[in-house]
Formats: structure tokens, C-alpha cells, sequence
């Protein structure tokens, strides 16, 4: 392999070449600590061009490669497996916004650009992005599109399949296929663009995008509100939604343990509203009129909700700092959950009309059959998406850590599939979750995806074993 290691140096450069242990070693772990995978090299190339003589080398050579971008996946989708036969093939020196057409209200931009930068460049042409997650300071476009991220925005603007207008892909043999054209009408055949959205690197590289901006809203109005079940969260739901109409933009459900466990850890964080209610939402309505608009709108939100009696309690954020502590209110939950020890994490989608009987249901299985654990319940009501968490009891020691998770995982997934849901939402699949796959999908259409993987990737080299 000493001459594959030498042609991709001629091909990147020295320096973007690590073969030592030393420099491999943050690429190949995740960012939990929990996974880790084995490299012959880890290759940082710089530009499109790059990438498709680094992918026409692994064809010639048949070395596995492994697309990467933040690495903040949650599902180990960016790691190579233990052999160490692949390379891991780092996009973040990709980071160029190519363009940014205010008319057309799009931006195309380099797989390896942060999410937050691209958000900043956006707000500076008064346009926005809105994809927003808790990594956006660190995870990257190109792996927020391999993984079809969500985000907390999602009930308004919807994920990346409906955030991006093209994509430019290297594929498996090397090729470039690109549709950076910004069109938002394009009906001349399959739509390659939603296939690789969302195949995790498996189906190609992707290396550039054309996302979508919209304007600016004139205000934006945060609030937290208390009640007492999560029915009492989608009657709110469905009455923001008549109030509100598009102005909605977030809705997020928080159980009291999850806001429990911010307080414990982050006590600064805490807003002036008591914790002894079993839900809270925090809610966000984006005004394209007026702030006045914006706050009269959220105040006939509250005076019916409270009429109805479907909010017991509420806290309205009166400037942008307080929205900002909202907010920061549901992004540590999965930090305080970090401090707290050992936790499962299962992303899951459920019909939204079904969530309040899956927690119900869920809730009770898992009380009755694994005492002791703690469920921290948290996610996107208004998409339907929930972060369904779970940390052990106490007295569960390490050796029987892993029959315990592959049994509460069961008795979860199994729940999500008798309401219909999915076992994966926004994380995608990775490794972690691919056992999953053919546990819970047909097998039409299990093999319709072997077919498309084999059509895209005949040799299996595209960050082989994951998805199926």
C-alpha cells in the first residue's frame, strides 16, 4: 500500500496525507468517545478535483473509502470499521461559498463549510438559512446533507432534501455529476439529488450544494410554556398552528426530567418558571410583518391556550438575550445528559397525531420492565421527531451494560413500529443503527436498495457497512 499512500500525496499534497497514529487519531474516533475505527491513511483533500483523483485511486487500488466532515455524527456513519483498509477522506479543507444569488434566493457552497459560517455569510446578504442544530458550530453542509438533517426548524422550512436545489457528487469511479444550477422546477427524470441526500456516503461524495435562503424575518418571538402531558402539547400544537399559521418556525418538546437535569448541570441556564410540571414546550414564531405583529400574535396564542387550560405556566422572552437563554435551555440537554453518565440515545419519528400514546405506552414498558432507568424525552413535537433517551439504572454493571441496551432497544424500536414511526429521524443510520435496517424494512424494499447500492458502487468501496 506504500504506492497508493505515495500517488495520493502527489495527488493532495504532503501534508494532507496522515498515515500516524498520533494525526489519524481525532478523525477516527467520535466525538461521544464511544466508537472508533482503524486507517491506513486519513487524506484532506482541497478541492473537487482533488476528491475524484483521491476516489479514482481507491477504485485502481480497491482501498474502502470513508467520506467525513464535523464528525458529529451520533451513529458512527463517519468511521471506518476495525481492518484498517480504508481511508478517511476529511472534507472540511472544502469550505468555499462559491455563491450567493440574492435574486434567486440560493447559496452554493463547499461540502466542507460549517454550518454556523454559512448561516453568518446568509444573515450579512439580510437572507437566512435556517437549518439550526446543537453541532452547527462544528458539523458541516456535506454531512448534513449525507444524513438529511433536521434541525429544530424543520416544522416551517422542512429538512435538507427540501432546503437544497442541487448537488455536485464524485462518484464511486471517480466522475463528477453536478446540478448546481439553483433550479426550484427540474422535471427531466429520476431525481438523483434526493437519492443522495441522505445515503450517508454511500452512493457517492458529495462535494458542493445549491441551498436555499429566504428572507429574513422582521422579529422573532420565543416563549416556554408548562403543562401536563404531552396530549396537552399537541392540543397546543394544533392551536399555534391555527393561531400562528407560517410565522410557527419551533416547537419543542421537553419533559421535566430533561429540564431537571439541566438545572442540576447547568443551573445559570435555568429560566424564572417552576419545575414541576411533566412537559414544557418552547415555542418560536418567526414574523415576516412586524414585532408587533409577532407579539400580538403570541400573546392570543397564550390567552386561548391558558383558556383551554392547556398551558398552566409560561415565560416570554422580552429580548434577544432571554430568547438566546431559552434556546440554550433545550440545546445542553444532551450535554447535561453527558455529565450525567452513560445515556442511549434513540432518534425517532412518529406520525404526530401518535406521540402521546407512544409516550404513554412506551413510558409504562419501559417502568415496567427496566426499572430504575431514566427516560429523557426531548425533540421536535412539531415535526414529530423525538429524542427518546435512556440512561441505565444505577445498579446495572458493565458487563451486563450491552444485553441491557440491545434489550431496551428492542423494546423501543418495537414500539416506534407498532405506532408507525421510524428508528431513525435526523441521525441517520451509520453502523450503529444497521441492524435495524433489515429488522424493520420489507424485503422489497431492502433489496431496492441493494439495487441502487449496486448500481451507484458495484465494488462496495463507498463507506462500505453502513446504511445496509
Amino acid at each position: 500500500m506504500i504506492k497508493f499512500l505515495d500517488l495520493c500525496r502527489v495527488a493532495v499534497g504532503i501534508p494532507h496525507v496522515l498515515d500516524s497514529d498520533a494525526d489519524m487519531r481525532p478523525f477516527l474516533t467520535d466525538w461521544r468517545g464511544r466508537f472508533r475505527g482503524n486507517a491506513q491513511a486519513v487524506i484532506r483533500p482541497g478541492s473537487t478535483q482533488e476528491v475524484m483523483e483521491i476516489v479514482r485511486l481507491c477504485q485502481q487500488f480497491s482501498v474502502p473509502v470513508v467520506p467525513q466532515g464535523g464528525n458529529t455524527g451520533l451513529v458512527a456513519g463517519a468511521l471506518p470499521d476495525l481492518t484498517g483498509r480504508a481511508v478517511v477522506l476529511v472534507l472540511t479543507r472544502l469550505n468555499k461559498i462559491r455563491n450567493i444569488d440574492v435574486i434567486n434566493n440560493t447559496m452554493t457552497i463547499e461540502a466542507g463549510c460549517i454550518l454556523q459560517t454559512m448561516q453568518e455569510a446568509a444573515a450579512a446578504e439580510l437572507r437566512l438559512f435556517p437549518l439550526s442544530l446543537a453541532a452547527e458550530g462544528s458539523c458541516t453542509i456535506g454531512g448534513n446533507l449525507a444524513t438529511n438533517a433536521g434541525g429544530t426548524a424543520v416544522l416551517r422550512y422542512g429538512n435538507m432534501r427540501e432546503l437544497c436545489l442541487g448537488l455536485e457528487v464524485v462518484t464511486a469511479q471517480g466522475e463528477l455529476w453536478s446540478s448546481l444550477r439553483g433550479l426550484r422546477k427540474d422535471n427531466t427524470g429520476y431525481d438523483l439529488r434526493d437519492l443522495l441526500i441522505g445515503s450517508e456516503g454511500t452512493l457517492g461524495i458529495i462535494t458542493a450544494a445549491v441551498i436555499k435562503l429566504f428572507p429574513q424575518p422582521k422579529a422573532q418571538v420565543t416563549a416556554l410554556a408548562a403543562m401536563t402531558s404531552p396530549q396537552a402539547a399537541l392540543q397546543f400544537l394544533m392551536l399555534a398552528q391555527n393561531v400562528c399559521g407560517s410565522t410557527l418556525t419551533g416547537f419543542e418538546l421537553m419533559s421535566d426530567v430533561c429540564l431537571q437535569l439541566v438545572a442540576k448541570h447547568f443551573p445559570q441556564m435555568m429560566p424564572a418558571i417552576p419545575l414541576d410540571h411533566r412537559q414544557y414546550v418552547l415555542v418560536e414564531l418567526s414574523d415576516d410583518e412586524s414585532e408587533q405583529h409577532a407579539n400580538d400574535l403570541v400573546e392570543k396564542l397564550f390567552e386561548q391556550a391558558m383558556e383551554q387550560g392547556l398551558v398552566d405556566d409560561a415565560v416570554l422572552a422580552t429580548s434577544i438575550a432571554q430568547s438566546e437563554q431559552l434556546w440554550n435551555l433545550r440545546e445542553h440537554i444532551p450535554l447535561a445528559q453527558a455529565k450525567e453518565g452513560l445515556n442511549l440515545k434513540h432518534d425517532i419519528s412518529l406520525p404526530i397525531s401518535q406521540i402521546a400514546a407512544f409516550i404513554e405506552e412506551t413510558d409504562g414498558l419501559m417502568v415496567e420492565h427496566y426499572p430504575g432507568a431514566t427516560i429523557v424525552n426531548f425533540g421536535h413535537l412539531g415535526d414529530g421527531n423525538l429524542h427518546y433517551n435512556v440512561a441505565p439504572p444505577i445498579d446495572i454493571v458493565d458487563a451486563e451494560l450491552s444485553n441491557w441496551e440491545q434489550q431496551v432497544n428492542r423494546l423501543i424500536y418495537d414500539s416506534v413500529d407498532k405506532f408507525n414511526g421510524s428508528f431513525s429521524a435526523e441521525h441517520g443510520v451509520g453502523t450503529l443503527r444497521r441492524a435495524e435496517v433489515r429488522h424493520y424494512k420489507s424485503p422489497v424494499e431492502i433489496r431496492l436498495m441493494e439495487a441502487i447500492k449496486q448500481a451507484f458502487d458495484p465494488d462496495n468501496l463507498m463507506n462500505p457497512g453502513k446504511v445496509l
